[in-house]
Formats: C-alpha cells, sequence, structure tokens
C-alpha cells in the first residue's frame, strides 16, 4: 500500500493498487484509458436522487465547520469528512449524472470542488472530464512527459493549467512548480491567477507558507525563518512541504537551474521574444521523474503568430502518440490532445451545453435546456456551419473562421489568412484534397544521366528521390531537341512545357536551416489536351554542393525538353549552365516583364529586385490558385496543385520578404516562362494554288489550272 502526504497536518491516506481496481476502457485522442471499476450505488455520488436531479454540484462541509478553526480543533465528524474528501482528491470519484455513473479523476474533482476562477468555481463539463482523463493517463504513463494541447476560446485552459500545478505541488515534499506564458507579464499574470486560486482552497489543503499567501514571485510550501541565538542553536526539521511554485521571464533558458515536478507553458503558440521549442529542450531534462514530473503546453489556435505558432507547431508534430521511437517515447516526450470547436462550444451568448454537462453537438429532436438555463434548438455543428457557409463568397473571411474554430488539428494551424497573399481558403481546401488523394497522383524519384554527364536523362522513382512528379512526357518527347528559326539547338518542348529555378550559390550557408534551391516544371495551355496548364514536376533540395545543385536542374529540363527562367540576382547557375554547353536552355526575360530600361538588356534569367517582376510574379500565382486550386463539393474534383509543400509556401509567403519562400519564387517564376514570345521555325513547303481556274470563253468551261 502506498501513502502519501496531502497537507501539513500529516494527513495520510492509503491508496489502493489500480491494477485490482480496473474498470471499463474509454478512447479518448488515441489512447486507451482504463478507468476504475464502478462501485456500488451506495458509493456514487447523487445516486439517492431522482434521474433528472441527478447532476454535478460542489459537496458541502459539515454544519458548523469553520474555515478559521485551527485544525487541532476538528470534531471526530470534520476529520472523517476532509479524510473521505482526501480519497476523492488522490482516486476521484463516481457520481451519477441523469442517470449515468460517470467517474472523474481526482484532480478534475480537485478543480470543481476547490478551484475558485473568475466566475466563481467551475462548471461541470463532460470535455473537461475527458480532459482531465487524459491529463492521468499521461501522468501515469512513465514514457510520457506530459500533453500538448490545441485549445479554443473560453475553454478555461489557463486556469486548469493552475490547478494542475497547485494541486500536486500542495501534497507533495520537494515538488516544483514552473509557470510560463507568452510574455514575462502573462506569465505573471497566470501565477497571480494561481495564487488566488491557492488561497481560495480550505485551511485544511493549505499547506505551511513562507512569507505571505500573496507573493510577487514565488509561493514557497516551507517553514517560515526562525531567527538562530543562543538558545536555539539548531533548527528542528520542518513539517513544511518544502515546495514551491513560481514563474519565470520569457527566454529559452527559463528554469534549466533546478527538477520541476509540474510545468506549465502557457499560450506556447504565441511566444515572440523565445522559441518555445529550445526552451522545452532545456526544460525537459529537468522533470523529476521521482515526483513524476509532468509538462502541460496548452495554446489558442487564434492570433498564433508566425514564428511562435511555426516553433509551436513543430512541438506538436513531434508529439503524435501513433508515432514512437525506439524508446518508446514521442520525440517531443508529450502527447497531443485536441477537441473540435464544437465540443463544448460557447460562441458569444449562445452556449451549447446541456445542464448536465454534456455537448450539444448534433441538432436535437426537441429543444435540450442549456447549462444557462436557455433552450438549445440548433447543434453546435449545424451552428458553426451555418457561419461557414455565410462566408464562402469571402473565402478569405471563411478561411479565418477555421481558423479561429477548428474542427480538425490542420484547421487550427492555419496561418493568419490577413497576411496570407493569396486566396487562402482555396488553398486550404487544395491542401485537404491532396492529403486525401494527390498520394497516388505522385510519383517521388530521380533524373540520372544513362552513360554519365551530357548522356540521355531517364527518370528512375525512388523513395527518397529529390524529384516529385505527376507527369513525365511519352518516351518519344523525352530528350527532344529540335532547332530554332535560324537552326540553332533548342529544347524540343519549348512550346509546350517551361520551368522556373529559384537557385542559390553558396554551398554553405549562415541560415541554420538552410535555404533550398527550387525548381518547377510546367506545361503550358492547351485546350486540346488534357492535364495541361499545371505544374508536373518538383524541386526542392539543397545537395552537398551547389554545382550538385546546377546538374540536377540541367538534368531536369534536359529529359522535359524545355528551357527554364532562372532568377538571375544569383547568376552562379547560370553561367554554370553556360559553360558546360547548354546555353540553349537558359530563357531570356520575358517581354511582358520589361521595363524602359531594360529592354536593350540581354542578359539571360531574370532579377526579382524590380516592382514590375515581382507585380507580375504575384499576380500570375494569384490567378493560378484562382484557377486551379480548391474543392468542388458538387463533383467532388480537387484542383490540380498536387505539391502540398508549394501550398504551404503559398501560404506563408510575405511579398516583403522573399528569401524564406523558394517554392514561390520559383513557381511563379515558371508561370512568368509561360509569356515568353517563342519563335517556332517556318515549315518549308512547295507552292500550292487554293482555288481551281477555268477558261470560260467557249460553250464549255475548260480548266487551266
Amino acid at each position: 500500500m502506498n501513502s502519501i502526504q496531502v497537507n501539513q497536518s500529516n494527513i495520510l491516506y492509503a491508496i489502493s493498487l489500480f491494477e485490482k481496481n480496473r474498470g471499463s476502457v474509454e478512447r479518448i485522442s488515441d489512447i486507451d484509458i482504463t478507468l476504475p471499476k464502478k462501485p456500488g450505488k451506495r458509493k456514487i455520488l447523487f445516486s439517492d436522487k431522482v434521474r433528472k436531479n441527478q447532476k454535478w454540484e460542489r459537496l458541502t462541509l459539515p454544519e458548523g465547520f469553520s474555515w478559521s478553526k485551527a485544525q487541532s480543533e476538528y470534531t471526530e465528524e470534520e476529520i472523517e469528512w476532509i479524510l473521505e474528501d482526501a480519497e476523492r482528491r488522490l482516486n476521484g470519484v463516481w457520481f451519477m449524472n441523469n442517470g449515468v455513473p460517470t467517474y472523474i479523476t481526482g484532480l478534475h474533482y480537485f478543480y470543481l470542488q476547490w478551484c475558485k476562477i473568475d466566475v466563481g468555481y467551475p462548471e461541470y463539463r463532460d470535455r473537461d472530464r475527458r480532459f482531465f482523463t487524459y491529463w492521468q493517463a499521461c501522468v501515469v504513463d512513465p514514457e510520457c512527459y506530459g500533453m500538448i494541447m490545441v485549445k479554443h476560446r473560453r475553454e478555461g485552459a489557463t486556469f486548469k493549467g493552475a490547478a494542475i500545478v497547485l494541486e500536486y505541488v500542495t501534497r507533495t515534499r520537494n515538488a516544483n512548480g514552473g509557470l510560463l506564458s507568452k510574455t514575462g507579464k502573462d506569465a505573471k499574470e497566470f501565477f497571480y491567477k494561481l495564487v488566488k486560486m491557492f488561497r481560495s482552497l480550505p485551511p485544511f489543503y493549505q499547506p505551511m507558507i513562507a512569507g505571505t499567501d500573496n507573493p510577487k514571485t514565488v509561493l514557497e510550501f516551507d517553514k517560515p525563518g526562525e531567527r538562530i541565538t543562543k538558545q536555539t542553536q539548531t533548527v528542528q526539521m520542518s513539517d513544511a512541504l518544502e515546495s514551491k511554485v513560481e514563474w519565470g521571464n520569457t527566454a529559452e533558458n527559463s528554469f534549466d537551474s533546478y527538477k520541476l515536478a509540474r510545468f506549465v507553458c502557457d499560450e506556447g503558440g504565441k511566444w515572440e521574444e523565445a522559441n518555445v521549442y529550445k526552451n522545452w529542450q532545456v526544460v525537459k531534462p529537468t522533470l523529476n521523474n521521482r515526483n513524476l514530473g509532468k509538462a502541460f503546453f496548452p495554446s489558442t489556435v487564434n492570433e498564433m503568430t508566425r514564428k511562435g505558432g511555426a516553433n509551436f507547431k513543430f512541438i506538436w508534430d513531434e508529439s503524435d502518440q501513433n508515432k514512437r521511437n525506439l524508446n518508446n517515447q514521442t520525440n517531443s516526450g508529450l502527447y497531443k490532445y485536441f477537441t473540435p470547436a464544437y465540443d463544448g462550444l460557447e460562441f458569444g451568448n449562445q452556449v451549447f451545453i446541456d445542464e448536465y454537462g454534456n455537448s450539444v453537438i448534433e441538432t436535437p429532436d426537441k429543444p435540450v435546456m442549456g447549462i444557462n438555463g436557455k433552450w438549445i434548438k440548433v447543434g453546435s455543428k449545424e451552428f458553426l456551419q451555418n457561419v461557414r457557409d455565410s462566408l464562402k463568397s469571402n473565402t478569405n473571411g471563411l478561411a479565418e473562421h477555421k481558423r479561429q474554430y477548428p474542427w480538425t488539428p490542420e484547421e487550427a494551424f492555419r496561418v493568419e489568412t490577413n497576411n496570407c497573399s493569396f486566396d487562402a481558403e482555396r488553398l486550404y481546401q487544395q491542401q485537404e484534397w491532396n492529403d486525401l488523394y494527390a498520394g497516388r497522383l505522385v510519383t517521388q524519384g530521380n533524373f540520372i544521366w544513362s552513360n554519365g554527364f551530357g548522356s540521355r536523362v531517364d527518370f528512375v522513382p525512388s523513395r527518397t528521390g529529390r524529384w516529385k512528379v505527376t507527369w513525365v512526357p511519352p518516351a518519344e518527347q523525352q530528350n527532344l531537341v529540335s532547332h530554332d528559326h535560324l537552326g540553332r539547338l533548342t529544347p524540343g518542348n519549348i512550346m509546350s512545357i517551361v520551368a522556373g529555378a529559384d537557385p542559390y550559390d553558396h554551398s554553405k550557408t549562415t541560415d541554420p536551416r538552410g535555404s533550398k534551391g527550387a525548381s518547377y516544371v510546367f506545361r503550358t495551355y492547351n485546350p486540346a489536351v488534357e492535364g495541361t496548364y499545371q505544374f508536373v514536376c518538383q524541386y526542392i533540395h539543397r545537395p552537398s554542393t551547389v554545382f550538385e545543385f546546377y546538374e540536377d536542374i540541367l538534368r531536369q529540363c534536359i529529359f522535359y525538353g524545355c528551357q527554364i527562367l532562372v532568377e538571375n540576382n544569383k547568376i552562379g547557375m547560370i553561367n554554370w549552365i553556360e559553360e558546360k554547353g547548354y546555353k540553349h536552355y537558359l530563357m531570356k526575360r520575358p517581354e511582358s516583364t520589361h521595363t524602359q530600361s531594360s529592354k536593350r538588356q540581354t542578359t539571360l534569367g531574370i532579377p526579382t529586385s524590380g516592382d514590375v517582376v515581382r507585380d507580375g510574379l504575384i499576380n500570375n500565382l494569384e490567378k493560378y490558385v484562382v484557377d486551379c486550386c480548391g474543392y468542388d463539393e458538387l463533383t467532388g474534383e480537387g484542383g490540380t496543385l498536387f505539391f502540398n509543400e508549394l501550398v504551404e509556401d503559398l501560404l506563408l509567403f510575405e511579398a516583403g520578404d522573399w528569401q524564406k519562400y523558394d517554392a514561390t519564387v520559383a513557381a511563379g517564376l515558371a508561370l512568368l516562362a509561360t509569356q515568353k514570345a517563342v519563335r517556332k521555325a517556318p515549315e518549308i513547303t512547295e507552292d500550292f494554288q487554293l482555288v481551281k481556274t477555268f477558261n470560260n470563253s467557249g460553250k464549255r468551261s475548260v480548266r487551266t489550272s
């Protein structure tokens, strides 16, 4: 039997071994969680009430109990009640909820019964029941460091985080709690909420503290300091917990100096002052295994900054409980948790939760009484769908609404549409369609010389290939060459295929992420041929040397028999291809992008520094997104941009900072390349007369030619 101290008065409670009390299994967020076995009816709260009155309500203290009473003055009845409450706090409790036996964890009970929040004591929500059950599963799992959660509005995750820290630290010796938030000021506010919650606890759950109960930086559960005199040369061992909770500034090295039992990083998706991912690498080793150290990372889905949101999403992506490393852990050590916005939705004055705390997701057959005393006639899902339908003509507004009220994690991590240069909703629709169907349309592989440099180029499928392709020319059109009107050698598919490239000139980069070379091949529009006006080949890679990159792109163009429009702000690729004797695969600047001063220039490639070129590139991409991206709900057909790497780059693209968006620039250059005026070699034919002539001078016509 194990025992645990619940406060400084040495009240101990023996925890029953869970293995002897296993009950049903509930699956929450891809984890099977075994609940305790349902007890007899007498041990289930509110079982003595009629069904309609069975709902959660706070338990009352024994009559006559005074919060100002010293613990030595507690009556036997009061001590017995406290011991029973300690059991509920540690092991959870069953209660009848509209005729359904329902189990809540000890932390959930502590939260509902004793933790005052901004609106008083919390109301019971089935959504919260699942959250606290999932958290408990993370706590008892030795391979798990905690959980990361994407939250939405009015979910109360900050108060839950405060309860997570407070409940454990106030009953455990040598247990430290740490709080961080998106800024130091917000962390201080978070800490103040926890302190207020602590002050609302009953006296038998308030451990001895050092200092005041309204601290500014640290809440320390320790023996107050004593002055040592001649009469007191030694200090007695303290009955205090010697635990504490404190907040830290938003920095990558915060809480790197001592062990933590509980750590909450609130609003990790909004960090701008530091990198939340780097901070987690610092904090993770400090979690004290002896005290079952665990972390909680909640963040709202709205107003997630690009910088902070990207780092938070990186932790999220590494926290998939279905993808574990050889140590049987996720790469982050955390498990991820998501609840759709329609589950427990509160939208303005609309509350979609019934009087028993259950979410009203589907529209009920008849009105349901809500927890706020108002009738619920429409389910939350239909309500949100109506909002989405009303925004169909405003695609960016629709994308923004989905981001703020997401149904899936993918919607939750959408970038703010106000910053998107293109039609965000169409791009998101295309991304979702690609996730479902494009996998069978895209082949990964490499373009290789068949017999050394300068020989025929072949495409070889490979799971580790540098290219992704959706179409290759028929065999007779691969590696095709021809002659222009002056008899010069040219790529053979110059009329139907073009390419664009955003190169780099140095093998090494100062950017730790490494800017990559990017190139796209594009089939020009032909109304008589299916599958034209679309990107058919993608290259996004950074080989070990820049010359290897140049050769990659040359092989690609030789295989497709196409010219390529290259950004010439970095001239290395153009010079290398010319030196190798393949100048005819390089395209000059399209006429539509010329300015008055650039018309006389004969330089190959195109600069991307001028407004004319940049405006043209963006305008072409805008039109392409509208024409070729999205999803038709009536036909079930998606657009033809099958490369999600490009879709994601377009969503993040910022017109004022081109250097970070290699894929977007390369794709835009490919579209500009379609505007190149190409002269076709004149065909040599024999003279012939289309109209027949006759001599009608006589009685009978005679053909003369």
